[in-house]
């Protein structure tokens, strides 16, 4: 009996130990993010394009990367929802056979195992081929490949948590299989399709590797999609490694910028997720 006592003072240890580990990661992340990028952030810094010797600690901002960032993962969110959430709804075991949704899952899984840079050099490839420059229209196609098997798999896990009986008294009262799905299944997962959305958002949000070659930089706003774009990771990966501390200072107010605008996304999302949670069946 004090053996198992022991152990479970033990775990509950342990336990406490790992939840202060990460509450320390993210707060430390958090501190050292901000204690270096805050002395360079002002209005200029979010408001204004970089001007003319900007790269050497003079005038201007990183608007063309917070707009790029925004432009990019936007897209690519949206295009990621329309492919994975059909995914994720045939996967179910009413329309799809267990052996044909196991092999598409262990795809996706596939998928989200592998190196953002090979998203990266796969596209440069494939816009070289068809005579493409790098530009906002590459990196969005680019980051919705990296972001649905995330968006996909997230979904359907939280498909596969509603309960069965949900869908067979909806066949009882008459639905069909659509109308189940749509009436039963999408509601009662919406807190998990929130989930996913937002863990491929902060994925491709912070991407840098895939999108380097095929959305390219530019220190101008794009007005097309097939213009180059700029964003906040390649924004951070270049200041950084300026011999300049002014523009190095800079590197860490985007880096700043792009967390707050992950937390800020994920705090939504979570409120979100909380308000839907409320037709859930437990």
């Amino acid at each position: 009996m004090k053996s198992r006592k022991r152990e479970e003072v033990f775990f509950k240890a342990l336990m406490m130990a790992s939840l202060t580990l990460v509450f320390l990661a993210l707060t430390g992340i958090v501190a050292v993010i901000a204690a270096k990028g805050l002395s360079s952030l002002n209005l200029a810094m979010i408001l204004e394009t970089p001007k003319g010797g900007y790269y050497l600690g003079k005038e201007g901002g990183i608007a063309n990367a917070i707009i790029g960032s925004l432009y990019l993962v936007a897209g690519a969110t949206v295009l990621s929802l329309l492919i994975s959430l059909p995914v994720a709804l045939a996967l179910q075991k009413e329309y799809l056979g267990k052996r044909f949704a196991d092999i598409t899952r262990l795809v996706l899984d596939i998928l989200w195992g592998t190196p953002s840079i090979v998203y990266g050099a796969f596209g440069f490839v494939v816009m070289v081929l068809l005579g493409l420059r790098a530009s906002l229209l590459g990196g969005i196609i680019v980051l919705t490949l990296l972001m649905i098997p995330i968006m996909a798999r997230a979904m359907d896990e939280a498909v596969r948590l509603v309960p069965f009986e949900l869908k067979e008294m909806a066949y009882a009262i008459g639905a069909n299989r659509i109308e189940t799905t749509l009436a039963v299944v999408l509601k009662q997962a919406l807190p998990g399709i929130f989930t996913g959305v937002i863990l491929a958002f902060g994925r491709g949000i912070g991407d840098a590797a895939s999108i380097l070659f095929t959305a390219g930089y530019t220190d101008e706003i794009p007005t097309s999609l097939l213009d180059p774009v700029a964003s906040l990771p390649l924004a951070v990966f270049f200041q950084s490694g300026t011999p300049v501390p002014e523009v190095q200072a800079r590197a860490f107010t985007a880096a700043l910028i792009l967390l707050f605008i992950v937390l800020v996304v994920n705090i939504i999302a979570r409120l979100l997720g909380w308000r839907f949670s409320r037709n859930i069946v437990r």
